[in-house]
């Protein structure tokens, strides 16, 4: 009956250890896709940027400049 108790407290000891293993492997995958996610944002983010401005800078170049008139 000893033995029969002693595994069952070692099940139980080896359950908890596994389930911490499992719950520290979850946070790291949160962890990495979070950080992921921040990193495909901020590309995104950043190729629009360069496409306004690229684009901005086209439309300067293609608009008409205006004269002023110098006040005397």
């Amino acid at each position: 009956m000893s033995q029969t108790k002693s595994r069952e407290h070692a099940e139980v000891a080896f359950g908890h250890l596994q389930s911490q293993f499992f719950a520290r492997g979850n946070a790291v995958e949160e962890v990495d896709h979070a950080t992921r996610s921040r990193e495909e944002k901020t590309f995104r983010l950043r190729e629009a940027r360069l496409a306004k401005a690229e684009q901005d800078r086209q439309s300067a170049s293609t608009m008409p400049t205006i004269k002023t008139r110098k006040r005397v």
